[in-house]
């Protein structure tokens, strides 16, 4: 269990991380690839589901969830029989149709979470993100969630953006820099152990594992964390109780 801090220094500003902290990412993603490839058997694409959602997530493991090609990679990588009698490219359009479709219907800020950010804009604190992944892909995310209505538009750091990955303290260095605000007064809140919670503390950071139910819950950090939250109102007593916050 990794050790938690039981003091803290006043807080000025707080950073969000987006995926599987604000939005769970990996459900939504799971939901969203089954879409796709139930559209591409609809089209005539002959492999048990199973089969293609395994082979499909191999593909993204290798190539990264920023490639563009995975339904391409997909087909390439299967029997000659399963895409026999079929167009390719109209099999490749049906999963990335079916995979947007659930996006725009499903990509939605949890209740909580929206309850949560709108008390803390109430503050006098700066409120910003810190998120890994392409510019244009987290941006959408952040506009699709709403979250643009209660963070400061300048405090937004992509890794993409910012030419720093989450694996280099500097990132949120210069992010306390943009606050105005020395690193010890910032907080910064996410679900991966090292990315998030270790990195930002060897920055000076205070830290919260949003440990959750996402891919990397069973991991740990291996610096002290100052809280460990499971769920939206773990997260809101944390900022009650140990910062002193006054959130409905």
């Amino acid at each position: 269990m990794p050790f938690v801090s039981s003091s803290a220094t006043p807080l000025k500003a707080i950073f969000f991380d987006i995926d599987d902290t604000l939005f769970s990412t990996t459900a939504f993603v799971a939901r969203a690839r089954l879409k796709a490839v139930e559209a591409m058997r609809a089209r005539g694409l002959k492999m048990d589901t199973e089969v293609l959602l395994a082979e499909l997530n191999a593909v993204v493991e290798e190539f990264g969830s920023n490639d563009t090609r995975h339904y391409n990679r997909l087909l390439q990588r299967l029997p000659a029989e399963a895409t026999a009698g079929n167009n390719p490219d109209l099999l490749v359009m049906a999963g990335v149709l079916a995979y947007h479709e659930t996006k725009w219907r499903e990509l939605q800020l949890p209740q909580e979470a929206a309850q949560l950010l709108s008390g803390l804009a109430k503050t006098e604190l700066h409120l910003g993100v810190i998120t890994a992944g392409l510019k244009t892909k987290q941006m959408e995310k952040i506009l699709r969630l709403g979250i643009d209505q209660w963070i400061d538009s300048k405090l937004i750091f992509i890794t993409d953006q910012i030419g720093m990955a989450k694996v280099n303290p500097k990132l949120y260095l210069y992010a306390a820099q943009k606050a105005g605000v020395l690193p010890a007064e910032c907080l910064h809140i996410g679900d991966h152990p090292y990315r998030d919670v270790d990195i930002a503390r060897k920055a000076g950071f205070q830290t919260i594992w949003n440990r959750g139910s996402g891919k990397y819950s069973q991991l740990e950090p291996s610096l002290p964390v100052d809280a460990i939250c499971d769920t939206f109102q773990d997260l809101k007593e944390i900022l009650k109780k140990k910062y002193g916050l006054a959130l409905d």
